[in-house]
């Protein structure tokens, strides 16, 4: 039978797996997910589509069959044989019976070219594609926006992999007249933009994609409660990217008056410069509040947080990552790593991860499992008043007088983005997120490498590298951003280490001095 695009032929499968429970169980939720997002009006006027993987624990995900509704169909007037049928690499393996007038001829969704292409390059198990007003409408608000971007709402806790505190970016690409034409920019975006799960099309829609047809139904309904909320807030005339969702900054006065002009130019945050990334230690925190009390905490409190937390979801969580982690530093003949039992004894277990632990902390590893697991301690310790964030006296007026200027200012450091919010949010002047428009951490790569920064600019959107500007005290990480094309500057602050000579960057001592 002939492929999605109607170029190639294949030969014919098992009729007894095609008309199996698994496919007509996928074809019948199908029908049903249609009439619900009909009358969400998501699928209005035969538009929209959904398509979803038929599940088979016995079949890879890349290798299962596809469920794919028709175009042209009323959707909530669907039924399981409206349904076509797909190999995973898109061929036709059944096709509806052409109905009598007025139904039109069968035909699959528009959307088969754009759908395989989220299968192909996220491995997805489900894909939504929603005609939603709110939708369309969020893509109009800044009509040369490339981007939609909101935090600090509630609903970007149900996005994969994002949580309140987190800057929530999509990408919009250019409507064309024939949906087919969308997939080759459509594959652009999910290519730019690795961690989302969406692409809005501007004066047209949205696709949305999750490992299963309940993520994808979850994701969309909390992307379309975002995409509702901020055209109401832009409505209010309040700013939905900004943490504090304060009132819109007018673009021409949007640094604010001539002095402050003045200042950030002759400092070196140009106009155009939309971004400001800052290290932590020694930066907007003291070396020694790291050293002196963070690290010893979490070391101290290894053994007691595993006993307590042993079998909560968070903490197996931490000792798988931390088993795969010292798995391979054997491997690696990596120093002072202790076998850690797969089904062992709990206090078994406990005694080896605490050893390894120990020594990663020993060694000042910059690795995931360790600042997660050290994140989740000193979580404890804030919520008990064990432990207060400590910042410099001079960071909360330049982080308010930054929002004030209308920058966007974000964290990168090697500590876990849980530990970067603890640490600002529980300072002696208050809760400093309200500033902060994200954090980044290890996960998108070491702070020495300059393929990091190029991660976190191509998170961040901004047209030029130039645009961030970033502050750390560590020459290394200054030299790494620097090649990757960020403006740095270098923060001198009592307890730092020494600075190479003629090193060429700026350096403050204070942020008083911006």
């Amino acid at each position: 039978m002939a492929a999605i695009n109607g170029a190639l032929k294949m030969g014919t499968t098992s009729q007894a797996y095609l008309e199996g429970n698994k496919v007509k169980e996928t074809k019948s939720l199908i029908s049903e997910l249609c009439r619900q997002f009909y009358h969400l009006g998501w699928v209005s006027g035969t538009g929209g589509s959904i398509t979803v993987k038929v599940h088979d624990d016995s079949v890879p995900k890349s290798e299962q069959l596809i469920v794919m509704s028709p175009s042209g169909v009323q959707k909530e007037r669907m039924v399981e044989e409206d349904m076509y049928v797909l190999a995973p690499n898109g061929f036709f393996l059944f096709e509806p019976v052409a109905k009598p007038w007025p139904h039109k001829p069968p035909k699959c969704s528009d959307c088969g070219p754009l759908f395989l292409k989220a299968y192909e390059m996220r491995n997805a198990g489900a894909v939504i594609h929603s005609h939603g007003m709110e939708s369309c409408l969020v893509t109009m608000i800044n009509p040369s926006s490339k981007e939609f971007r909101i935090t600090h709402m509630e609903m970007i806790k149900g996005i994969q992999g994002h949580g309140y505190y987190d800057e929530l970016v999509i990408p919009i690409i250019e409507n064309t007249a024939h949906e087919r034409e969308l997939t080759e920019s459509l594959a652009e975006a999910i290519k730019a933009y690795p961690k989302t799960t969406a692409v809005l099309v501007r004066n047209h829609g949205v696709y949305i994609w999750g490992d299963s047809w309940i993520s994808a139904k979850t994701q969309a309904e909390c992307y379309h409660y975002l995409f509702d909320a901020a055209i109401k807030l832009h409505q209010l005339g309040l700013d939905y990217s900004t943490p504090t969702h304060g009132p819109i900054h007018i673009p021409n006065k949007f640094l604010g008056s001539h002095h402050h002009a003045t200042s950030s130019l002759k400092n070196g945050i140009e106009p155009s410069r939309r971004c400001i990334v800052l290290d932590i230690e020694g930066t907007t925190t003291p070396i020694s509040f790291v050293t002196d009390v963070l690290f010893p905490y979490a070391r101290d409190n290894v053994r007691k947080h595993l006993e307590l937390t042993y079998n909560t979801t968070e903490t197996r969580d931490d000792i798988k990552l931390l088993q795969a982690q010292v798995k391979e530093d054997l491997e690696s003949g990596v120093v002072g790593a202790v076998p850690i039992p797969v089904n062992g004894e709990k206090e078994e277990v406990i005694a080896a991860l605490v050893a390894n632990v120990e020594a990663m902390i020993k060694a000042d590893r910059k690795i995931t499992p360790l600042k997660q697991l050290q994140g989740h301690i000193w979580k404890t310790g804030f919520q008990s008043n064990e432990l207060k964030g400590i910042v410099f006296d001079d960071v909360p007026k330049a982080l308010e007088k930054w929002h004030d200027l209308g920058f966007k200012v974000y964290i990168y450091s090697s500590g876990s983005r849980l530990a970067q919010r603890l640490l600002f949010g529980n300072t002696k002047y208050g809760d400093l997120r309200k500033y902060l428009f994200g954090f980044f951490d290890t996960t998108v790569g070491n702070k020495k490498e300059t393929k990091s920064y190029i991660e976190i600019t191509e998170s961040l959107g901004v047209d030029d590298p130039s645009q961030i500007v970033f502050y750390t005290d560590v020459y290394q990480e200054a030299a790494a951003a620097k090649a990757a094309g960020l403006e740095v500057i270098i923060s001198v602050r009592p307890g730092n280490g020494p600075l190479p000579e003629n090193h060429g960057f700026r350096t403050i001592t204070s942020f008083s001095e911006i």
